[in-house]
């Protein structure tokens, strides 16, 4: 297994821009893809994006399409988010997480997770 920690969260205003990280620890990274899930307060986790371990597929949810793009670079162990334009509704806790294999849109397909990184967005 991976462990991972996300980081790069903070406040922003509307319409800025973040660039989360997902540093992985592990010899075994390449073989994971990884998704980002987020979960704000009193409200379930819901799928953001996802990448394959090669880095030639990404996945999606409608509302990041446009405005959300995630990579990974191998040789570093690490996965970005960038989050672009930026919305109140955005505001969550952040998480990466690996996937050997499974559907990755849902959560319980994914085996190792991180603690999360706080996103705010102020209007």
């Amino acid at each position: 297994q991976v462990q991972l920690v996300e980081s790069g969260g903070g406040l922003v205003q509307a319409g800025g821009s973040l660039n989360l990280s997902c540093a992985a620890s592990g010899r075994m990274f390449s073989r994971y893809a990884v998704g980002w899930f987020r979960q704000a307060p009193e409200k379930d986790y819901e799928f953001v994006m996802a990448i394959t371990n090669t880095g030639r597929s990404t996945y999606d949810s409608d509302f990041a399409k446009g405005r959300f793009i995630v990579s990974r670079d191998n040789a570093k162990n690490m996965v970005y988010l960038q989050m672009n334009d930026l919305k109140p509704e955005d505001s969550a806790i952040y998480y990466c997480a690996a996937i050997a294999g499974g559907n990755v849109y849902r959560r319980d397909s994914y085996t190792s997770w991180g603690p999360g990184t706080q996103v705010t967005v102020s209007s």
